[in-house]
């Protein structure tokens, strides 16, 4: 047993050494983690600000000013230019100068006081999810208005007090920041585990360690541990950089997390064992993880939420592990939920871990 140990020891060592060996394998490590956080935690945002708007203002009244200076206030409409006929609107969106225009019509003041004004919003849907993010501010923004001026100097009949849960500013930034735990030690253990497999094969020492004292299983675990290792490093590098720079709470357990993360990545040095097996060379290697890797990101809910994929879709993420651990994840981080309310995710994982393990090491074996 201690023999064992000691070989598995040895194997992680050689590991370590050849993955830090290589500066540039050692920035990819390590710095690639933090620039690609600090992308995703700026670059990759749903929130719609600063929406650059047109106005034709026929009316040219105090309600009318009133209205453009109520859609500019909060920051989500930038006025970038006016207006004086329909065709400079259009020419604005077509060119895309502007992605909102706002159509003010004569007579609006006095409409307004009646109850009866309208008011025409243009809106560049080539990208739809800023179109309709923007459509929902600008129309509510809009109705605020009108019914404020219906409502000047009685009580309203309705008074509507709205709250967000966990994420009261609907930062995207707290949404997304956790999650990107996912994708890169997925990205990491996956790839690197295919590739140093797959180069070892390459330059034929694997089957001087296949003849070597060493048993099958102490081999896969020489090779799989180091980047498990490394993939713990980059969670706590991951997780400070959340915390300090970024500001996202951790209401949770750190243990959790732990937990958590271990069955996930379990389940990418799986994968990447597998991968190893039925690729030839590193280029192949690296086009086979690629490959599995955008599939499982799509079908997260990283980007699009489960909840609004056909239903053959909804059904097939249940079979992807990263799915289930960024529920656990994002749990963790804003809500602070426990083991018992995250429980058949954490069995998912465990059982994808299990499977994938199994299979990926059967094939090793067969292979060598």
């Amino acid at each position: 047993m201690r023999a064992g140990l000691g070989r598995v020891g040895w194997m992680v060592r050689k590991e370590l050494v050849q993955v830090f060996r290589d500066p540039r394998m050692a920035r990819l490590v390590i710095v690639a983690p933090i620039i690609q956080l600090l992308i995703f935690g700026y670059a990759v945002s749903t929130d719609v600000r600063h929406t650059p708007t047109i106005v034709l203002d026929r009316d040219q009244s105090r309600e009318s000013r009133e209205l453009v200076t109520a859609l500019t206030a909060g920051g989500y409409f930038d006025v970038v230019a006016t207006a004086g006929h329909d065709r400079d609107l259009a020419a604005a969106l077509d060119h895309g100068r502007a992605a909102l225009a706002l159509a003010i019509p004569p007579g609006y003041a006095g409409d307004l006081a009646d109850g009866t004004a309208t008011v025409q919003l243009l809106f560049d849907g080539t990208n739809s999810n800023q179109a309709t993010i923007a459509k929902g501010h600008a129309e509510r923004i809009v109705q605020d208005v009108a019914l404020a001026r219906a409502l000047a100097g009685r009580a309203p009949p309705l008074e509507v007090r709205s709250r967000a849960w966990y994420n009261p500013d609907l930062a995207s930034r707290l949404y997304n920041v956790p999650a990107v735990i996912g994708l890169l030690l997925s990205l990491v253990c996956q790839l690197l585990t295919a590739l140093a497999v797959v180069r070892e094969r390459e330059i034929g020492t694997l089957e001087q360690l296949a003849v070597s004292p060493l048993r099958p299983l102490e081999l896969i675990l020489g090779k799989t541990i180091p980047f498990a290792l490394i993939a713990l490093v980059d969670l706590v590098l991951i997780t400070a950089m959340a915390l300090l720079w970024f500001r996202v709470p951790l209401r949770g357990s750190p243990w959790l997390l732990l937990a958590a993360t271990l069955l996930f990545v379990a389940c990418a040095l799986g994968n990447g064992l597998l991968i190893s097996t039925i690729s030839k060379t590193q280029q192949e290697a690296f086009l086979s993880a690629f490959l599995a890797y955008m599939p499982m990101v799509l079908l997260s809910g990283f980007m699009f939420p489960v909840a609004s994929m056909p239903r053959f879709f909804q059904v097939l993420t249940l079979a992807n592990p990263m799915r289930h651990f960024l529920v656990v994840v994002r749990g963790i981080f804003l809500k602070g939920v426990g083991p018992m309310d995250v429980l058949p995710e954490l069995g998912a994982l465990a059982l994808f871990a299990t499977v994938v393990l199994t299979l990926a090491t059967r094939r090793f074996h067969r292979s060598e």
